[in-house]
């Protein structure tokens, strides 16, 4: 119907696939929709609400070779959402002078504030103890909207929520399927690393309801929700040239890497991340 944002569901069995299925149908069946990030010779964005289903989200290969950057990068970025390296980047909201970042996802998560109060809040260890005492919870959940504070200010977080469930399956053997929700996602330039960092998430509350419970919590399905997936009409050029010149003319195989393979050279790396940031 004119005027309905289109509502599209990809699926895949690993991270790659999925996030590359969902590019192509962001791309071919998004509506034309202008940005407020937009200069005036861009052409419109693509856009749609989405839900990207992940079956099996450590299947391989994992990583897909177009993310932004490169793959310390993205070794970086799961550093910085998982252990917040760069927590220390976030502006004081009491100073106006301040112009450091709005949030980081791992301060919104693991350290959340409200003015006035002493409380922080780790909502995931809150989130992974609910379930280890009640695996069926629907209460299980991790916000980072502040709506004092994002409703106004210039970057307000993209990512607003976390949901997880286990579910029993065979063998005493207990599956954590997670949902995130994002209120913007930027398909060809963000969503891969949210969603790889996301699944690294995924696994770590896993390990924590493992710990807490005694039970064998393995990963579930993987849901990536975004509200307004997009591709910026400023990146058209490139991605017709990089994106779908690579679907064209290589393999799935060529256009991916085995994170069991990778994963000895970005661990390697941490160290210097590390290093480098602390500087910053």
């Amino acid at each position: 119907m004119k005027g309905n944002i289109p509502v599209l569901h990809v699926t895949g069995e690993g991270l790659a696939e999925a996030w590359e299925k969902s590019l192509l149908a962001v791309y071919h069946d998004g509506c034309d929709i202008k940005t407020e990030y937009d200069k005036p010779e861009d052409p419109p964005s693509k856009d749609c609400t989405m839900t990207i289903e992940v079956k099996n989200p450590l299947a391989e290969p994992m990583i897909h070779k177009d993310l932004p950057g490169g793959i310390l990068d993205l070794q970086e970025y799961v550093l910085e959402v998982l252990d917040g390296i760069k927590d220390h980047f976030v502006r004081d909201p009491d100073d106006p002078e301040d112009t450091r970042w709005e949030y980081t996802y791992h301060q919104r998560l693991f350290e959340y504030s409200i003015p006035q109060m002493d409380t922080v809040y780790d909502q995931i260890e809150i989130l992974a103890a609910k379930l280890s005492e009640v695996p069926y919870t629907r209460r299980a959940q991790a916000i980072t909207w502040k709506v004092w504070e994002d409703t106004s200010c210039y970057d307000p977080a993209c990512l607003q929520s976390i949901w997880c469930r286990l579910l029993e399956g065979e063998q005493d053997t207990w599956y954590l399927n997670t949902n995130v929700r994002f209120r913007s996602n930027d398909a060809y330039k963000a969503a891969f690393m949210n969603m790889f960092a996301l699944v690294k998430l995924q696994e770590k509350i896993a390990g924590r309801i493992s710990e807490l419970s005694g039970k064998n919590v393995q990963l579930g399905r993987y849901a990536h929700q975004a509200d307004s997936y997009h591709i910026y009409g400023s990146y058209f050029a490139e991605f017709e040239k990089r994106f779908l010149g690579a679907i064209n003319n290589r393999s799935f195989e060529e256009r991916t890497f085995r994170y069991d393979v990778m994963k000895s050279m970005m661990d390697g790396a941490i160290p210097d991340i590390l290093e480098k940031v602390s500087k910053m």
